[in-house]
């Protein structure tokens, strides 16, 4: 599943692509995909307008153009956002596709159909009707903020770092990187963390999300591209612990798989 590394990298496919163009024309293959508006009003908002500006606020990326038209893409499952060549074919499971005046594409992809695009006047609206927590990456979200999501929450630690009402940009791969990096068990009570174990997975967690962005690495795809000592390459059944080798285990928690080290990643008493 797409996570805020991935929207990162699409950020940067829309600025390439994108940002700065004229819109020529707007097809929307798959209408269920489409929020907000219909395909034909679509259309006529953003023909002729120029995509001013992009940007990303944890899963979801936005699409600025003129005139205060905003476009909210959320990339569900397996979604994602690709350049198209002007002599290529359209890609197979394009839900939505831009064509620029210049001849540039962008094609919003979508196999599983889960993801969706949204019409909305900007993004600080979408983000308030949709009561997302900060985005993790924000400068403004300091090691204060991060202590204050997790005082009072009963919940497993990776359950907390996944609430996108409380922090926005982490999902369950990233989630794992996080707390093997900080050595915490994904089954830790987030109250029950003291000071300095606020401290280690705040660092961990900026750390792990910037190099994911450095390296070009996203949840599912270009994982070989992380530095040695990350988990998420080892990721799967068999695989062992980066750090030390032991075997990983692999388990369900809250209806999710997690990987973690039964070595490194001590399980907390009682």
């Amino acid at each position: 599943m797409p996570e805020l590394p991935d929207v990162e990298l699409y950020k940067r496919v829309l600025d390439e692509y994108g940002v700065g163009r004229l819109v020529a024309h707007v097809a929307v293959p798959d209408p269920v995909s489409l929020e907000g508006a219909t395909a034909t009003a679509l259309q006529r908002r953003l023909k002729g307008r120029r995509l001013s500006s992009a940007s990303r606020h944890g899963k979801v990326l936005f699409a600025v153009f003129e005139d205060a038209v905003t476009l909210a893409m959320h990339f569900g499952t397996n979604g994602s956002l690709r350049g198209v060549d002007a002599k290529e074919d359209e890609l197979p499971s394009t839900r939505i596709l831009f064509a620029f005046a210049d001849g540039e594409r962008l094609a919003y992809v979508n196999p599983r159909r889960i993801g969706h695009v949204c019409v909305t006047d900007s993004p600080t609206a979408f983000i308030a009707a949709e009561q997302m927590g900060p985005d993790t990456l924000d400068p403004s979200f300091d090691e204060k903020a991060f202590a204050a999501v997790l005082v009072k929450r009963r919940q497993p630690i990776k359950a907390v770092l996944m609430d996108q009402a409380r922090m926005a940009g982490i999902g369950n791969l990233y989630a794992d990187e996080i707390l093997f990096q900080a050595r915490l068990h994904p089954g830790v009570v987030a109250q029950s963390l003291n000071a300095g174990a606020h401290r280690r997975l705040f660092e961990a967690m900026k750390h792990v999300l910037q190099t994911a962005i450095d390296c070009g690495a996203g949840a599912e795809e270009f994982k070989d591209r992380l530095p040695k000592g990350f988990l998420l390459p080892q990721r799967h059944i068999g695989g062992h612990c980066p750090r030390c080798g032991t075997v990983l285990t692999i388990d369900r928690r809250g209806g999710r798989t997690t990987c973690h080290c039964p070595r490194c990643q001590l399980e907390p008493k009682g």
